[in-house]
């Protein structure tokens, strides 16, 4: 994940679509909660109960990610063409720091890149540091629910959510290998035989994401998680 994920940041960061201020703003919350999930692992692991856990918390989480997702992406489809609208990124719902003025608690930033006018500093942190527990529990990277709040929660455009997202992967992805790794739960003959395909992929994954606009984007992604949970579903039923 790591190895792909800096291939394909390369590209977004070509195309403009990494915003380096809000990557390093949640990364400061994902490391900690990288480290937390793996905590949480370990703990499980005594337990006996890790692969239950995980599992049903795999499955409802990415179920619910990806079916609001497709929801709201069909939507912003529909007013994209009822309306006719030119734009790149439509939104099927208002996004959370817009509907919810507590939530604009200070100090506020600026995040030029994605077009934001002003962000709580607290959100990034809250938002780093829930979707770093769930790449150090799950090892999704975060990936699967960082890119719906930085969209939902945000106002992040989604293609600059996919890139930042990208390039915020490379360090908790990096990070949660190591701590993993420390702990014997790595097998980098796996991870290394994976890396080759992935990287090709993400090359061609970038490449495409000029060509489609951010409801589009949203409605491809949505598939991902929702797949996800169905094969893990059948693997804990058989």
């Amino acid at each position: 994940m790591t190895g792909s994920s800096m291939v394909a940041t390369r590209s977004h960061r070509a195309l403009g679509h990494v915003d380096f201020r809000l990557a390093a703003m949640m990364i400061l919350g994902t490391v900690p909660g990288v480290e937390i999930g793996a905590q949480i692992i370990e703990r499980l692991k005594d337990l006996g109960t890790v692969e239950l856990v995980v599992g049903i918390s795999y499955v409802v989480i990415l179920t619910a990610v990806g079916s609001f997702t497709m929801w709201e992406s069909i939507r912003a489809i529909r007013v994209k063409r009822t309306d006719q609208l030119e734009a790149q990124e439509v939104i099927g719902v208002k996004s959370l720091v817009h509907r919810s003025r507590p939530l604009r608690i200070p100090p506020l930033i600026r995040l030029p890149v994605s077009g934001v006018k002003d962000v709580s500093v607290w959100i990034i942190l809250l938002v780093g540091l829930g979707t770093g527990v769930l790449a150090g529990m799950l090892g999704v990277g975060g990936g699967f629910l960082r890119m719906p709040l930085m969209v939902y929660v945000l106002a992040i455009p989604t293609h600059v959510a996919v890139g930042t997202d990208l390039f915020e992967i490379v360090i908790s992805a990096g990070f949660g290998t190591l701590t993993h790794s420390l702990k014997g739960n790595v097998d980098f003959m796996i991870a290394i035989t994976m890396l080759s395909g992935a990287a090709f992929g993400a090359q061609i994954g970038s490449a495409a994401t000029r060509y489609f606009s951010g409801s589009t984007i949203r409605l491809f992604f949505s598939v991902l998680p929702l797949a996800a949970a169905i094969l893990v579903l059948i693997r804990m039923i058989t």
